[in-house]
């Protein structure tokens, strides 16, 4: 079992929504607006906030893709943390950079819902970590399965919202709140 994590201390995770990553986004630009608004809520509120940004072969770190997508940038002296897996937390300094700030509450927000948001949401839970999923502040694309088959984006986007609300581990809160709705203090 994860070690709870006492205290009630959160960090904004703002995972992947880059230029790339988002393009094909559904209501991305939107999602981006939200993000924005959440950025701007923690950092008044004195909450840390955490930059999460991904890289492979088709996105490589430092070109225009990998940036962040438009109105989105860490304030100096932010995390940064750069990575090659879904979850933040493979491979990456996030766990430690979380201890240092003593978080023991994250509040999530990003790309793409079915890889990367999943992965980091369930790590962070596992890790002890109380969530906060913020239900309008993540997307993801289209996925053609093939055969005629189509995964669409906000089926997925509704889906992990509707799971995250029925999530249950021991000694921690799991939740999907709107930045309208979140708390940050």
């Amino acid at each position: 079992m994860a070690t709870v994590r006492t205290g009630s201390r959160s960090v904004l995770l703002v995972v992947d929504f880059q230029v790339d990553v988002v393009k094909d986004g559904w209501q991305a630009e939107r999602v981006g607006a939200r993000i924005a608004q959440a950025v701007a809520r923690a950092r008044e509120a004195g909450v840390p906030v955490a930059w999460v940004r991904h890289e492979h072969d088709e996105m490589v770190r430092g070109s225009a893709g990998w940036q962040y997508a438009a109105g989105l940038a860490p304030a100096d002296g932010e995390v940064c943390i750069d990575k090659k897996y879904n979850s933040a937390f493979d491979e990456t300094p996030l766990e430690a950079e979380l201890a240092r700030l003593g978080a023991t509450r994250l509040v999530l927000a990003g790309a793409m819902t079915n890889f990367c948001i999943r992965s980091t949401a369930y790590a962070a839970l596992e890790r002890g970590y109380d969530l906060t999923l913020l239900e309008d502040a993540h997307t993801t694309s289209d996925i053609d399965l093939g055969k005629g088959n189509m995964l669409l984006a906000k089926g997925v986007v509704d889906d992990l919202n509707a799971t995250v609300q029925w999530l249950e581990y021991p000694g921690r809160v799991c939740q999907a709140k709107s930045v309208a709705e979140v708390g940050f203090a």
